[in-house]
């Protein structure tokens, strides 16, 4: 798109939402299908997740070194921004891992050796030489969570006690001493862990090194085992994950045939934009056909998991969309939420229960900004789903365009559906609507309030919704620039106020009869409160 139009856009998006859509270039009409009979597929009650990684201020990519101090060994936990924008969510699901996880050696009550950081060696392995976590600092950590309410994941490492051949097979038993040490720590402190998960990107070819499959399911045997023991006085028992690594359809198989019963989550990770130095990564954000392509690894993994006869189920354990820590001014910019919600919708569509970000902070596809902690747009994103969007899936389609990329869901914590669409074209304004396929359903005739719990949106500041009104979210970019940091909720400006406080996300009020209107290049998300599918029941 040329500059010009890029800074007209934010001004047609304005005239399009509020009625004067004669000058608002080119239009078209579409129809969203809702089948609301039955659900597609059922997240878990609290779907987004978001990473924190090992990576040291010294980690660089293509010359420049995005991580500053966001490593969790590191990162500052007395800042209130952070605090309040894990809050927000309450919970937020952090995974806490990554490419060092398997590197790393954790400091245990009888540990007589020196507690090292890690140091930049380009002779070793990913680049550095392993890395210690101190006691204190998991202490620090613990602390933290419990006071942000956040559901922690924990990486263990994977590649302890074997013999590790670099770019090729590792071999050898996992050794889960040291792991069951700090498993066991944590549990004499009393700290909630939601699941412990074993190794990072060893699955497959693997990253640095792989494991066979089939030693990977003993070994996830053995991490299980240590938690049934180490939790068999505790009233609730974390998760075990494996593999967290890129999904290989016969390795994954196997591992689920051979260890499905000794663990609940199959994790696989994302990067499908590829290279974060890539010049295209936008062109490809935009282009549909490229966002269908990772429908596959979801569809063949759902595939794996419901003709196994375990009770696994698929989660994204890590996903940043280009590798090697992003690229700044793209995944961290607005134009890194249509390719971030598309991810959530169409996972979601494969009955996958929990989508992990890469990051919370850190890299150039932070949620939050690595050195202020202000969120970036995804983390409003993010936000806004996690508000809006229930555990029911819908299956849903749209007629028109084939630049609209839309879902649904039964609403959270409140009654009717949610839908979402994207519109990658920056030309055309579309008027939808929606259409529930067939499906018999009822309508709310009479007002009444909502009373929605704290993680639920506030609709309005009065909370009486005609039968006939919908709410509408539409996410645009500041000054139209796909490449601002900034963004746009219903024409306003997203940001912390001086007290660190995250910002409401208010809706504006539709008439039901009214098309939605989905502004070139931007997101809309409609609350429809009145419809009443079975699906929702």
């Amino acid at each position: 798109m040329g500059t010009l139009f890029m800074q007209k856009g934010v001004f047609l998006v304005w005239i399009c939402l509020f009625g004067l859509r004669f000058i608002c270039g080119t239009a078209a009409q579409g129809t969203v299908f809702v089948d609301g009979k039955v659900a597609i597929g059922r997240i878990d009650r609290h779907f987004i997740c978001a990473t924190l990684d090992w990576w040291p201020p010294e980690k660089c990519d293509y010359g420049t070194c995005p991580w500053d101090h966001a490593s969790f060994l590191n990162l500052d936990l007395n800042n209130i921004i952070f605090l309040n924008a894990i809050k927000a969510f309450s919970p937020l699901k952090i995974r806490l891992g990554g490419t060092l996880q398997d590197k790393v050696i954790y400091q245990t009550e009888d540990h007589k050796q020196p507690c090292v950081s890690f140091v930049r060696n380009m002779t070793e392995m990913f680049d550095f030489t392993p890395g210690c976590l101190p006691l204190s600092r998991w202490d620090e950590l613990n602390e933290f969570f419990n006071k942000s309410e956040a559901s922690i994941i924990f990486g263990l490492n994977a590649l302890y006690g074997r013999s590790v051949h670099r770019g090729g097979l590792s071999v050898g038993a996992w050794d889960p001493s040291n792991a069951e040490s700090l498993i066991r720590y944590t549990v004499k402190k009393g700290y909630t862990i939601h699941g412990w998960e074993l190794g990072n990107e060893l699955s497959g070819s693997g990253v640095g090194t792989r494991v066979a499959a089939d030693q990977y399911a003993s070994d996830t045997i053995a991490l299980n085992k240590i938690v049934q023991d180490a939790y068999k006085n505790s009233e609730t028992k974390p998760l075990v994950l494996a593999p967290g690594g890129f999904f290989d359809e016969g390795w994954f198989r196997e591992l689920v045939n051979k260890a499905g019963a000794s663990f609940d989550v199959a994790t696989h990770h994302i990067y499908n934009l590829g290279p974060g130095r890539d010049e295209h990564l936008i062109e490809k954000i935009l282009d549909p056909s490229y966002l269908d392509g990772e429908a596959d690894t979801f569809s063949k993994l759902h595939n794996i998991l419901k003709s196994s006869g375990s009770s696994v189920v698929a989660w994204v354990g890590e996903a940043g969309g280009a590798y090697n820590s992003g690229r700044n001014h793209v995944t961290n910019a607005f134009a890194f939420s249509f390719w971030y919600l598309d991810q959530l919708g169409m996972s979601a569509s494969y009955d996958t229960k929990t989508y992990c970000r890469q990051t919370l902070i850190g890299g150039n596809y932070g949620l939050l900004n690595t050195t202020t902690f202000v969120p970036n747009p995804d983390y409003y994103s993010a936000l806004l789903w996690h508000r809006l969007m229930g555990r029911n899936v819908l299956s849903t389609s749209f007629s028109g365009t084939k630049k609209i990329r839309a879902y649904a869901h039964c609403a959270k914590q409140s009654p009717g559906i949610t839908v979402l669409l994207i519109n990658l074209d920056g030309n055309t304004t579309i008027h939808a609507r929606v259409d529930f396929n067939g499906t018999m359903l009822h309508r709310r005739k009479h007002r009444r309030h909502h009373s929605l719990r704290k993680s639920s949106i506030q609709l309005s500041k009065s909370s009486k919704i005609a039968s006939n009104t919908r709410e509408e979210y539409h996410l645009t970019a500041k000054d139209g620039d796909l490449q601002s940091q900034t963004m746009l909720l219903n024409g306003n400006a997203l940001t912390v106020d001086s007290f660190g406080n995250i910002p409401t996300l208010d809706p504006i009020f539709v008439n039901s009869t009214e098309a939605i209107t989905v502004a070139p290049f931007s997101i809309v998300f409609v609350h429809i409160p009145y419809v009443l599918l079975p699906a929702c029941s």
